[in-house]
């Protein structure tokens, strides 16, 4: 016997032991248009009997909320009549066109229906849990919303992020020789979570707070397998190349690595994709476009990710047509000047995301409220760590050592003053001889005894500018060490003209009781500022706790100078973490200064160590000597 009956929410056919589905036009003709007359075979069940048909078809939308005690976000599929009434229908009712209600049957489109089952499964819809499998499906439905009535979005971004609050997998990162802070394998997390889910994010913690350890952990250890057979790019600042490779080879001896750069750079990909991970410069990626486009990358990483804020940029246009399955922004300023700044990072990690440039100015102005308004938007995407917040996470001193790159011009104009001293003085050299090279490391433009043709920029001066820029962004205070005064005018010229805000300089020139005077105002001035020191004048004596900066401009031959020089901020009476930067050019006598200062302090010899004459000076005289940024493209493992 075959027999209509109601199931659930739908109608559907019984014969004999199997039901199979019916379809709107089915029930409709036969209900509605009276084809019952011709087959009086097929009995009604008592429910089918008591109900009322509509010929008023109704609209079926998907509701995005939070529907369960666990606020897990999941779907609701809804009808909404002509006359203003919802009720929910069930996933069976959309695939029939069809539902029943409160003892009414009503029809639904079938267009309709056929783009909700599409956009179901477009976002990977676990049908029995009525869920996107991946954040990346809610974010599509969120985005559906905006510009289509077959999505309703109730659900806000706060409750997105229970999708990946219980993201746990190892406790810490395979194969990183560093032991993480929390906050850093809480980012190792996030970023393993992004990566997992094939979307974007910007790592934009506060400087210091160690981003490059948390990006090169999740380039590591990703929890997924594509990593072992597709590179990832890095794309940086070129002073800041040299400092990602030598961070990778000191965080995870086992990912290879090369630093794709200079005249002698390869025109093949297969060369480049041999290597776990490949570091290039902004310009780089520019010249080499339609090579580095050859690749798929799996994970593209773009450091000081604010170089990307002008949209219409030539680097910025570029480095958005690098193909990739990740794009992973890195900045301590997501925001330097506008709301558009984020806008173009986040068109780089969420192409798309944030809507057409023109569409999101006209939304979001550069107000506060529009701020306010954008934050919960962004939040899930952004994840940003702020000193003070994290700091019982943190060492009382924060120690970071940044080695720049010279450009290629800046690094022959090195070698060449640097063959000058060793035919000048050969055997006789000694580390005061050595002097015009330190002098060049700070800025060619003070040198007297070279003139330089290399004067309009520099790349360790624009290192420190951009150090600077992303230090009173956070309204903070800085001291600053350098042995010559030439570039401690020019470090106050260019705070001065670039900042407007307090600079001071205290050295040789400086009367003893001026300087007390010059601390206090530093010391009380609210707000961003600057002391330049000489670590000789200005490196004992002095309390200078209002600085959580400390920025070693050029680096002195005697650690015991470095060391009182950052005890003026990182003493008895701070109350915060004090960032303490060491600035070394790659290549120069900076790095072989750096190998004595630690070579002292793991023999822990006494507080003050000679500056000349003994047999180990000799052999950092010779170092120094031989030591050239001039280098050819090389990979490194």
């Amino acid at each position: 016997m075959t027999q209509w009956i109601l199931s659930g929410d739908i109608i559907q056919l019984q014969e004999g032991m199997l039901i199979r589905p019916t379809t709107s036009k089915e029930v409709y003709e036969f209900f509605v248009e009276g084809g019952f007359a011709s087959t009086p075979s097929i009995a009604c069940s008592q429910a089918i009997r008591e109900l009322s048909f509509s010929e008023f078809p109704v609209d079926m939308v998907i509701v995005l909320a939070v529907e369960d005690r666990s606020n897990n976000p999941t779907l609701r599929l809804e009808a909404h009549t002509q006359d203003g009434r919802c009720f929910p229908v069930s996933l069976g009712a959309v695939s029939c066109g069809h539902v029943v209600h409160e003892r009414q049957w009503y029809p639904t489109l079938e267009d309709r229906s056929k783009s909700l089952l599409s956009l179901l499964d477009s976002v990977e819809c676990d049908r029995t849990l009525m869920r996107p499998r991946t954040l990346g499906g809610y974010l599509k439905l969120k985005s559906v919303a905006r510009n289509s009535d077959l999505v309703i979005d109730n659900l806000n971004f706060d409750e997105l992020r229970n999708l990946h609050s219980s993201e746990d997998g190892n406790g810490f990162p395979v194969g990183i020789q560093a032991t993480l802070y929390p906050y850093q394998t809480q980012g190792w997390k996030w970023l393993r979570y992004l990566i997992r889910e094939e979307l974007g994010g910007i790592l934009g913690d506060e400087m210091g707070l160690g981003k490059t350890l948390q990006v090169i952990s999740v380039l590591r250890d990703s929890g997924t397998d594509t990593m072992d057979s597709t590179p990832a790019l890095v794309v940086a600042p070129s002073t800041l190349l040299e400092n990602w490779i030598r961070e990778i080879n000191k965080f995870s001896t086992d990912l290879s690595s090369t630093k794709h750069y200079g005249p002698n750079r390869t025109g093949r990909p297969a060369d480049l994709q041999c290597f776990d991970i490949v570091v290039v410069s902004y310009e780089t990626v520019v010249r080499d476009l339609s090579l580095l486009k050859m690749i798929t990358w799996n994970v593209v990483v773009l450091d000081e990710a604010q170089f990307i804020r002008n949209p219409s940029a030539l680097r910025t246009k570029s480095v958005k047509e690098l193909r990739r399955n990740v794009g992973l922004a890195v900045t301590g300023t997501p925001i330097e000047n506008r709301l558009r700044d984020l806008w173009s990072i986040f068109d780089f990690v969420l192409p798309g995301y944030l809507g057409p440039c023109t569409t999101f100015e006209s939304e979001y102005q550069d107000e506060a409220c529009h701020a306010a308004r954008l934050e919960p938007v962004v939040s899930p995407f952004l994840l940003r760590r702020k000193i003070v917040d994290v700091a019982r996470d943190l060492p009382e001193r924060i120690d970071i050592s940044e080695t720049i790159d010279l450009a290629h011009e800046e690094a022959s104009e090195y070698d060449f003053i640097r063959q000058q001293i060793s035919r000048q003085y050969g055997s006789r050299a000694s580390l005061v001889s050595l002097s015009v090279l330190r002098q060049y490391c700070s800025h060619p433009s003070i040198l007297t005894a070279v003139h330089s043709v290399l004067v309009a920029e520099f790349s360790k001066f624009k290192r420190l500018q951009c150090i600077t820029e992303e230090i009173f962004l956070q309204g903070d205070k800085a001291i600053l060490f350098t042995s010559y005064q030439k570039m401690a005018d020019k470090i106050a010229l260019m705070v001065d003209n670039e900042f407007g805000v307090m600079s001071a300089i205290l050295d040789g020139r400086s009367a003893a009781e001026e300087r007390q005077l010059i601390i206090d105002k530093f010391t009380e001035l609210r707000g961003p500022a600057m002391l330049i020191l000489n670590p000789r004048a200005g490196g004992t004596g002095l309390n200078i706790t209002a600085a959580t900066h400390v920025i070693h401009y050029n680096l002195e031959w005697n650690p015991a100078l470095e060391d009182q020089a950052t005890g003026r901020a990182y003493r008895r009476g701070q109350l915060r973490p004090v960032t303490v930067r060491r600035l070394i050019c790659a290549g120069t006598v900076e790095e072989v200064i750096d190998e004595r200062l630690r070579r002292k302090r793991r023999v822990a010899e006494a507080a003050i160590v000679g500056v000349e004459g003994t047999h180990q000076d000799r052999e950092d005289i010779v170092l120094a000597l031989e030591r050239t940024p001039v280098t050819s493209w090389r990979s490194h493992k």
